[in-house]
């Protein structure tokens, strides 16, 4: 006999058109409540049980969380918005193709068809392949509450492993992600090529003049309770001249600010060792300018 099939656990589902009566179902319904977007993670849970929300919000029919539009100098994202659709969109993968590039290497084809931006970085997998070249990007997000809305930067979103600052009453607006000038790159490790969960990954953004880092942002993923940026590798090369010796060396700083697991993917050892391999790929990538 094939397994038992158990009901999902009764929600009351609300479908609401304004993202102001999103904030009021959220605050109605407390700790209870759960958003739906893309809905890749939140059904998986609900379906074993990790979950059991008393009622569902569905975003899909709020047109302010569905955009993607150039404000001035900031590329800005809904949160609803499906990361195929981001990744295919020209202005982001003209002002922000390290973004682009690495939700290529996201699950497959169809899920990204369904994942949002704002449920993949509210998931707060350490994992997530958004968040490093988000991070690199000095990226912000825009969170909607009772009380009105706040900015906050993506460096201090992340609390934990499926933890961030976002309130039960608050929903994740849109992505902010400030347009400059310089050079990118994002690699991945997985268990085998193509689309897999990481064991480490890194994002790289850099700023040159004159053969030195004015700027320069180092992310990573799958190495610590939260993706996370390396401020010792971006304090050690900001204002240097670049050369390979001083990249390999501040590379190896890395593996202080790390903090791996030891998984069935792989080890904490070797998770440490290869945060430092990518890192000091993804700079010498930038500081040689290629694509």
């Amino acid at each position: 006999m094939g397994a038992e099939i158990r009901p999902l656990p009764r929600f009351e589902y609300f479908a609401p058109s304004t993202l102001g009566d999103v904030v009021k179902l959220l605050k109605e319904h407390g700790d209870g409540a759960r958003l739906l977007a893309g809905g890749t993670d939140l059904l998986q849970n609900m379906k074993k049980r990790i979950t059991s929300p008393s009622a569902i919000v569905d975003l899909n029919k709020v047109p302010e969380l569905a955009f993607i539009e150039m404000r001035g100098n900031e590329l800005c994202i809904g949160a609803t918005m499906r990361l195929n659709e981001i990744k295919e969109a020209h202005v982001v993968q003209e002002k922000a193709s390290v973004f682009a590039e690495a939700i290529g290497f996201l699950a497959c084809h169809p899920i990204r068809n369904r994942a949002t931006i704002g449920g993949n970085l509210c998931n707060a997998s350490p994992a997530a392949d958004t968040a490093p070249p988000l991070l690199a990007l000095d990226a912000s997000v825009k969170l909607q509450g009772p009380d009105g809305e706040k900015l906050v930067l993506l460096s201090e979103f992340f609390t934990g492993p499926g933890k961030t600052v976002r309130r039960p009453d608050e929903v994740l607006r849109e992505v902010i992600i400030p347009c400059r000038e310089g050079r990118s790159a994002f690699l991945k490790l997985g268990r085998r090529k193509g689309f897999t969960l990481s064991i480490a990954s890194v994002a790289a953004f850099g700023a040159i003049t004159d053969g030195k880092f004015d700027e320069v942002r180092v992310a990573l993923g799958a190495v610590a309770p939260t993706p996370i940026r390396s401020q010792k590798v971006e304090e050690a090369l900001k204002g240097k001249e670049i050369s390979e010796e001083l990249i390999e060396k501040t590379a190896e700083l890395v593996k202080e600010e790390v903090n791996p697991i030891t998984d069935i993917r792989a080890s904490a050892a070797y998770r440490r060792e290869m945060a430092c391999v990518l890192t000091k790929r993804a700079l010498i990538k930038i500081a040689m300018g290629e694509e």
